[in-house]
């Protein structure tokens, strides 16, 4: 089933059940959020015990009516399973549905995600609530789609799980012996006789089989689809017939959420990114990557399903945020490929936790503030963007960020204990493409290669399925791939491979690896460019953490070291492979140096860059493609006026000063452009508009 719209959603979370006893405060939130132009809010996500008072004791009224007045007055209802945090009750007189850590202690009552998915109690209360909830609400025209639980994360080491987990090794490896090849027992000698033997990672116990520890994590990411598709399998039972989503998690690495989208019907994320916490440039390149992470998981627009308005309450230093980052930070997800632009919270609730977390409606119940009057300007913009609505944002780049591989490399001992700096290789590789002004995709090694152009694949430590295959193929059709240091170390068991390597491709790449350097904090070494009259690179960059040494066989150096003992070796090189080009860049370089070297690589690539020189450092350059044309979004999240870049054959379309001054960006500003669908669609091209 698939969930479509023919409008932006915009609203997010409110928590009536707060209200219940001043429904004049609940009939004036109605009046405010459609001033405030709301059309769809989610409704449940915590209201299990207003549902379920007590055991078997079910109350939806309230729910139904305020559904039918959110209804009656044009609101649409994203309805939640409320399974994110279970009643009191129901831990005291079931103990079993707490969950155990990692120490075997049982946790006490509290906190959201405190529960066990291998609970055969857990899992009945849970089922018996979303199929009465599914049963009144599944046919319900307000209802448009079902909000599976809350944000799942984290992990339980109850005797349950323990029995499951050792199910789950026995099904993926069959016998003892393979397993203990697998995770390489006989270091230490650590050894296992029977399944039965194994307990999940423990301070206590076993921490240094590094193919337990990533077995552990993948079999956590199990049991969390197991309990979510037990969810959704109730809802179906109970007749509902609107599509499902979950939230996942801004960069959130303790699941890996490829494996579990096949479960939804529409990938859904919350985003809430640290921003005024460093340069906004740098943290809003950080949230478009995530964005694309999300749209690359299904290929397709997703929801942004919680974000913030102004200030949270749980991060470090919650700031407020700057007049007009409300509304960027919406249309940068709409650039990115997002249906929705949805919020937590509607109303600020007047205790406990998330009192002081921002709000559409604060405690002074007003309109007269200026985050809402700021709302109410985005949910107009959105009524005058409708026709972007559904539109794609597909892309020739893509960069692989892998959870599996970060699990594998964070949870290797060495070369660097002080920090890999994994994800931050990825952005640097992304950032690098985004400044050219192209559409980059977010992948793991396990999706499809056709369609792109140019790959990068950061420190791609860990080779898993058919991986290498791939990866040969895509270059020798004329791909251009950017391999980097720790490339092909361990297999999926996290075991080094024997041989040359980086592990299967050396021939691609052309070179081997020898050694790894890895530097102390406030070390660093230079890369200096191999030709002295190239204008592609600069005469020289700094690098830092890590400095492999390689030895080429087909390989051409770019660069080379400038310092140590291995000062003149080659650092960067190109290789070519069939009718493509193979790259490797063995250091941890500076950001410049992966800017020029990935512009030199798209520049042979022959890609539609329509920024060679790269944009200027905060402006933001994003294309959603639809039948009607192409709309070009050119957003400024530096703290100073940008001016606008020549886009041939683009005609102004939209912007948050309205049709003037559409030659020069304020900070936080969106200026959108649109290509008309003769000049822009190209469907042999995947509706890439080429300049």
């Amino acid at each position: 089933m698939k969930f479509s719209t023919d409008h932006f959603l915009y609203g997010g979370d409110y928590n009536p059940e707060q209200w219940l006893s001043t429904p004049e405060i609940l009939e004036e939130d109605i009046i405010l959020m459609k001033q405030a132009h709301i059309n769809a809010v989610t409704l449940g996500v915590f209201a299990w015990s207003a549902l379920e008072p007590s055991n078997n004791e079910y109350h939806f009224e309230w729910l139904e009516r305020i559904i039918d007045r959110l209804y009656e007055n044009g609101i649409s209802v994203i309805l939640a399973t409320p399974s994110g945090a279970r009643p009191k009750w129901l831990a005291q007189r079931w103990p079993e549905v707490l969950r155990t850590d990692a120490f075997r202690r049982r946790a006490l009552y509290g906190g959201r995600h405190n529960h066990c998915y291998s609970s055969p109690v857990y899992r009945e209360k849970t089922a018996q609530i979303d199929r009465l909830l599914a049963q009144r609400f599944g046919r319900h025209p307000a209802v448009i789609l079902w909000h599976v639980s809350n944000e799942f994360g984290g992990e339980c080491h109850c005797a349950l799980c323990q029995q499951s987990f050792r199910e789950w090794l026995r099904a993926r490896y069959g016998t003892i012996s393979r397993l203990n090849e697998a995770w390489y027992t006989l270091f230490w000698s650590h050894i296992y006789d029977s399944f039965d033997d194994v307990e999940s990672p423990s301070p206590l116990g076993e921490e240094h089989l590094m193919g337990l520890n990533l077995d552990w994590k993948r079999f956590v990411t199990e049991r969390t689809g197991d309990f979510l598709a037990h969810e959704i399998h109730a809802l179906r039972e109970g007749g509902a017939r609107q599509p499902v989503t979950t939230n996942f998690m801004y960069d959130y690495a303790g699941l890996d959420y490829q494996k579990l989208s096949d479960l939804v019907d529409i990938v859904s994320w919350d985003a809430y990114p640290l921003w005024h916490s460093a340069p906004d440039a740098r943290i809003a390149a950080e949230c478009a990557l995530q964005h694309d992470r999300m749209r690359s998981i299904r290929k397709g627009p997703f929801l942004l399903m919680e974000s913030a308005l102004s200030s949270t309450n749980w991060q470090p230093v919650s700031r407020l945020k700057r007049p007009g980052l409300l509304q960027a930070q919406g249309l940068q997800a709409l650039a990115h490929g997002s249906d929705s632009i949805l919020y937590f919270q509607m109303r600020q609730s007047r205790g406990a936790s998330e009192k002081l977390h921002s709000a559409l409606i604060g405690h002074s119940g007003t309109g007269d503030t200026r985050v809402f009057h700021e709302a109410a300007q985005t949910g107009l913009a959105l009524q005058q963007l409708r026709e972007l609505c559904g539109t794609q944002a597909p892309a020739h780049a893509a960069v692989f960020y892998d959870i599996q591989n970060r699990w594998a490399l964070e949870g290797s001992e060495g070369p660097r204990n002080a920090g890999i700096y994994y994800r931050e290789t990825v952005q640097k590789c992304y950032n690098a493409l985004r400044r050219l002004g192209l559409n980059v995709d977010v992948l793991d090694q396990t999706q499809p290669l056709e369609g792109y152009h140019i790959v990068a694949a950061p420190m791609l430590y860990q080779l898993r399925g058919d991986i290498v295959e791939r990866l040969c193929e895509f270059v020798e059709r004329g791909g251009s791939l950017l391999c980097t240091a720790l490339t092909g170390v361990t297999d999926d068991s996290d075991l080094c491979f024997l041989g040359a390597t980086p592990y299967g491709i050396t021939e691609l790449l052309g070179l081997q690896r020898t050694e790894v350097d890895a530097l102390y904090d406030g070390e660093s070494n230079t890369l200096v460019r191999q030709a002295a009259d190239t204008t592609d690179f600069a005469p020289v960059y700094r690098c830092s953490r890590l400095c492999e040494l390689i030895k080429l066989s087909s390989a051409k150096p770019l660069l080379v070291y400038g310092e140590d003992f291995y000062r003149g070796t080659p650092a960067a090189t190109i290789n070519q492979y069939g009718r493509g080009f193979a790259f490797y860049l063995s250091a941890d370089a500076e950001d410049s140096c992966f800017n020029d070297l990935l512009r030199f690589i798209a520049l042979r690539a022959q890609l539609p860059i329509r920024f060679p020189q790269g944009l200027p450092e905060g402006l933001e350059l994003t294309e959603r493609i639809g039948p009607q044309g192409s709309y070009i979004f050119l957003q400024n999240f530096s703290n100073a006026s940008q001016p606008v870049p020549t886009l041939p054959a683009a005609q102004f379309f939209w912007g948050t000063r309205g049709p003037k001054n559409v030659d020069l960006l304020s900070p936080f500003d969106t200026a959108i452009f649109k290509l008309p669908a003769s000049e822009a669609f190209d469907e042999n091209n995947k509706g890439v508009s080429v300049l």
